[in-house]
């Protein structure tokens, strides 16, 4: 749980109703009373401090099944990508990364079977052309293994040419280069140039083994519908039935091994508070609650900014609005398809993660949120509903 001090007082304090944050408690709440939901982890801030957190259900920590706290950390999924585009946007205004700079360039294994012409831009706005190439998270942690599957992956289209949201090789390709051009491991980068700074030591990707005890075992739940089903609600190629995303590859993620490699597209562990509190920074214009400035303005003016201009998502049809390794809520009635929830300003930006995990900010209001939950549901649409409807009730929590 962050320190005692970035915690408001009172949700008077930081602007926040009383009525509407408690109706999104009990909305984060409502599965897990039903039994649905193992635990969920909810926090909601503004104006640089947490107005409320809060903590439902039981968890397997370290082995033993016990009530989750605030103190209970989760596995955060592809919410993970945020942060990994966060330290590129250090790299950035440092001047030791370009978007126009091919990975090849500075990864030379990467460049086989046609990929020598995918840029870092690419990659960070997934139109690199290869969404689904084979890996474990595992893998992350051996760096030989890890040029021996940039060296096998193969383009599924022409870089640019189209937008598919990839799994995560594209941020192994950006993260390869940062722990490459500043001889840190993303793991290290991440914890001295952003959590430390920001006071949040416990925002890491990659977990030291004496860190488990309060980490949330992930479970699968409920069942989902069939491809047929999804495909009668216009939702086609829609569900984990259909995704490349196996039971087996989120279970690893409840593996020591695999939380301490430190995987830069799924490898954050944390709590909702942290990433709400990781938010606030991006909001206050780069800089960490005690006034140091970790991202300058124009890079996150740059990041926020669509790329992917009328490029569409292949299976909802909605355009893609990605920035720079984040999403973009977008004004055109689509926002929920995105991930955020339907009272957000178009210009609310963050990224999700597989299972229900949220992570935004909305610049509109100053308000940052952060969900996770343990229980990776089968249902795509029940999950997606659950994010949009908590989104939607964060994002109207403003006094």
């Amino acid at each position: 749980m962050p320190a005692a001090h970035f915690f408001a007082t009172n949700l008077e304090e930081v602007g926040l109703d009383p009525e509407k944050v408690q109706a999104l408690f009990d909305r984060a709440e409502r599965e897990v009373k039903e039994g649905l939901l193992p635990a969920s982890q909810v926090a909601i801030a503004r104006n640089g401090k947490i107005g409320a957190m809060q903590t439902f259900g039981r968890a397997v920590q370290g082995g033993t099944e016990k009530p989750a706290t605030n103190d209970t950390r989760f596995v955060i999924m592809s919410s993970t990508k945020a942060l990994t585009a966060a330290s590129a946007w250090i790299m950035m205004q440092e001047g030791d990364l370009s978007l126009d700079d091919r990975i090849a360039e500075h990864i030379p294994e990467f460049g086989t079977n046609g990929k020598d012409a995918v840029t870092v831009e690419h990659c960070l706005v997934h139109t690199s052309g290869i969404p689904y190439a084979p890996h474990w998270q595992k893998e992350w942690a051996d760096p030989q293994r890890r040029v021996d599957r940039f060296a096998q992956w193969r383009l599924s289209h022409a870089p640019g040419e189209k937008f598919e949201y990839h799994i995560s090789s594209n941020f192994w390709a950006v993260a390869a280069i940062i722990e490459k051009q500043t001889g840190q491991s993303l793991s290290d980068f991440v914890r001295t140039r952003i959590a430390e700074p920001l006071g949040l030591p416990e925002l890491r990707i990659g977990l030291p083994a004496s860190g488990n005890e309060q980490v949330a075992d992930g479970v699968w739940v409920g069942q989902d519908l069939s491809p047929e089903e999804y495909e009668k609600m216009g939702l086609k190629g829609f569900g984990k039935t259909t995704s490349a995303i196996s039971e087996d590859g989120v279970l690893e993620l409840n593996e020591t091994v695999t939380r301490q490699a430190g995987s830069p597209s799924a490898g954050c562990i944390t709590t909702a508070g942290d990433i709400a509190l990781f938010y606030q920074a991006l909001l206050n214009d780069g800089r960490a609650h005690d006034g140091t400035q970790i991202w300058q303005p124009e890079i996150l003016a740059e990041a926020r900014q669509p790329r992917t201009g009328d490029l569409r998502d292949p299976f909802l049809g909605h355009r893609a609005l990605r920035g720079l390794g984040i999403a973009i809520a977008g004004g055109d009635g689509k926002a929920n398809l995105r991930a955020f929830g339907k009272t957000n300003s178009a210009e609310a930006f963050g990224h999700p993660g597989f299972g229900g995990q949220s992570g935004w900010a909305d610049p509109a209001t100053g308000i940052s949120f952060g969900y996770l939950t343990n229980g990776f549901d089968r249902n795509a649409l029940r999950e997606g509903r659950r994010r949009v409807a908590l989104s939607s009730l964060a994002a109207s929590c403003a006094a």
